[in-house]
């Protein structure tokens, strides 16, 4: 007599995702360009950083806040594309 638990595991399969050896690649590429890409976007935020202080002593103070908004968004979508790709592969 099979046990419930034995029936169940042979029904329902595993969701654990195996990745296959021919994407090795391409998931060292999208790896390498994510956290390229967010090493970039934190290089971003401390040169704008950087311009704010400086506009701020020459009194043009709230220009600057527009591009740190581009830049911090920037930074979510490369975040979330990375979190995307991850889901799938």
């Amino acid at each position: 007599m099979h046990s419930v638990s034995s029936l169940v595991a042979n029904v329902i399969p595993d969701p654990t995702p195996v990745v296959p050896p021919e994407a090795k690649g391409l998931l060292t590429v999208l790896n390498w360009a994510s956290g390229i890409g967010l090493v970039l976007g934190v290089l971003g935020v401390i040169i704008v950083g950087i311009t704010m202080v400086i506009q701020l002593q020459r009194g043009e103070g709230g220009q600057s806040i527009a591009k740190l908004g581009w830049v911090l968004l920037g930074c979510i979508i490369i975040t979330g594309a990375a979190g995307i790709v991850r889901a799938f592969v």
